[in-house]
């Protein structure tokens, strides 16, 4: 028993190994493995038919023509024996050369040739060898190589050497590659329907995974569903859920856009009676308290708004560094950018501006010098912030992102904000279908990377 459990331990650690190893190397994607499993049980089937084709039908064809030819090489033999005469070779000669389209020759008597060099396919050789070993019973030797189109044979007798050149169809199944020609013909033009029709039922998975992909990051593309059943309904399910999502957005949109007019009527108010009263103290701190109030105000309806509905166009990503350099610089803080790649970029131009905005902005205050630079290569655009401020703790990088959450040690983010600056970064970057990290700067502060598909 205990060697049974180890066998079969031994065994499933080998199989899973094994199935490792090949997944590896098996492809990815749904168009080639489908085409695997056309091709693959395709060619298993030639293989087994083409193998039982060349082992039964194949041989047993070409040891029965070696048999005839054989069994005539013997009767010419025995005639030859049999009957006195000084013309009886020539007699044999003509009988081969009419009646069993063979040219003999009886050659004086001398030792056999040594042994030629063998084909690789060796089929024929074997076969006939053993037939003339058989019926004949003389020492032979054979060539099957020296002319193509002919098989050479040469049998010692008592006083001479019979050579018999017989055609190479008379001794073998030399049509055979036919069948395997029109095999692997008909086998290619199979094949090409296939992945014909294939790539057609392909087709409309990839153009809605391009779609979903779209969508995910802001954009819309016309999309129709098409292909199979199965995807068509798939494609439908995905444009009702699409349809969903744009309507929630449009009454979170509305029902913003109603609070906020609301809300900022009543600080209206506020700001005028604040006005009409006097310029004491206690009214001044009631204005500083309104102006914050308005601040948050715009905050929190932009993290809850996020910018959703904004399209993506191309965008200059050069023009929009500037303006960012060019308000820092103003703020006293010498700022130096770095583009590399094509600048223009697929995103939602204000909705990216600010993205960038709220990380340069919580660079610029705290730091005083501050690195940007952007790559775009391939389909990613890759931007970098550098400030030699005092950075973030590593263990407090993620919690940084949690909307209205303060640090209050060695670096504020939203010093006298609400908190939410890095939450509308990151949520503007994922709504994009990319996403932020926070790292140590070579400058000595933080580093804040940005990657999203341009």
């Amino acid at each position: 028993m205990i060697v049974v459990t180890a066998v079969w331990r031994a065994f499933v650690t080998l199989y899973a190994r094994a199935a490792f190893a090949l997944k590896r190397w098996l492809p990815k994607g749904l168009y080639a493995r489908s085409l695997l499993i056309i091709i693959i049980p395709m060619v298993l089937l030639q293989s087994v038919v083409a193998y039982v084709f060349m082992e039964r039908h194949y041989q047993l064809v070409t040891r029965r023509l070696s048999q005839a030819v054989t069994q005539d090489i013997a009767a010419l033999i025995d005639f030859y024996e049999a009957f006195p005469g000084q013309d009886k070779a020539e007699i044999i000669s003509q009988i081969a050369q009419s009646k069993l389209f063979l040219d003999v020759d009886f050659l004086p008597p001398s030792p056999l040739p040594a042994p030629g060099p063998k084909p690789f396919f060796s089929i024929l050789d074997q076969t006939l060898s053993e037939e003339i070993s058989r019926s004949v019973k003389r020492p032979f030797w054979i060539d099957t190589v020296g002319r193509s189109s002919f098989v050479e044979i040469r049998i010692q007798l008592e006083n001479a050497t019979m050579r018999v050149i017989a055609r190479r169809s008379q001794t073998y199944a030399s049509n055979s590659h036919i069948f395997l020609v029109w095999m692997v013909s008909t086998s290619l033009v199979l094949l090409g329907v296939a992945i014909l029709f294939l790539r057609n039922q392909i087709r409309p998975i990839l153009r809605l995974a391009e779609a979903a992909e779209a969508f995910g990051k802001g954009r819309d593309i016309a999309f129709r569903p098409r292909g199979a059943r199965e995807v068509r309904n798939a494609g439908r399910a995905f444009l009702e859920m699409k349809m969903r999502v744009e309507r929630a957005i449009e009454q979170r949109t509305a029902m913003l856009n109603g609070v906020s007019h609301d809300l900022r009527t009543i600080l209206t108010r506020f700001k005028l009676s604040l006005a009409l009263m006097p310029n004491t103290p206690e009214a001044q701190d009631l204005k500083r308290d309104t102006d914050e109030m308005g601040r948050m105000l715009e905050a929190y309806l932009a993290f809850a708004r996020g910018d959703a509905g904004e399209p993506a166009a191309p965008t200059d990503i050069r023009a929009l560094l500037e303006e960012l350099k060019s308000d820092t610089e103003r703020q006293g803080h010498a700022t130096a950018i770095e583009i590399s790649g094509d600048p223009t970029v697929i995103v939602r131009p204000n909705a990216f501006k600010r993205l960038l905005s709220n990380l340069v902005g919580n660079a610029a205050r705290h730091g005083e010098r501050i690195t940007i630079n952007a790559a775009h290569a391939g389909r990613w655009l890759t931007v970098t912030i550098d400030d030699d401020g005092p950075g973030i703790p590593a263990d407090k990088r993620d919690d940084v992102f949690k909307p209205f959450f303060r640090l209050d040690e060695a670096r504020n983010q939203d010093e006298g904000g609400t908190g939410l600056g890095l939450a509308i970064a990151r949520d503007i970057a994922r709504g994009h279908g990319g996403d932020i990290a926070l790292a140590d700067s070579p400058l000595g502060g933080l580093r804040a990377s940005v990657r999203v598909p341009a």
